[in-house]
């Protein structure tokens, strides 16, 4: 029988390190979807379209809330998480333009 120190170790062990593997999925996912994010920008560079694009902002944020919610993950939480990549998107697009 394991006392429960050590169960409590274990069990955190198996907890961080599904974060880990978790925390690398995440920053994989941001560099393909950077990727595809620079390839719109090209686009958008090479035929003189704006940088950002309201409607697709506020589609994309309220289909990330939705998401969140059926995750039960704090909708606010996705919406500033949305917000934020979209502000780094929006400002490589414009250093793309000029």
């Amino acid at each position: 029988m394991t006392d429960p120190a050590t169960r409590a170790a274990d069990l955190l062990k198996d907890h961080r390190a599904s974060i880990d593997r978790l925390d690398a999925i995440l920053v994989y996912t941001l560099g393909e979807r950077f990727k595809h994010t620079q390839a719109v920008g090209r686009l958008k560079a090479e035929h003189a379209l704006p940088p950002s694009d309201p409607a697709r902002e506020a589609q994309q944020i309220e289909r990330l809330e939705r998401l969140a919610k059926e995750a039960a993950l704090d909708p606010e939480f996705a919406r500033n998480f949305l917000n934020f990549i979209i502000a780094e998107v929006i400002q490589h697009h414009r250093k793309q333009q000029s």
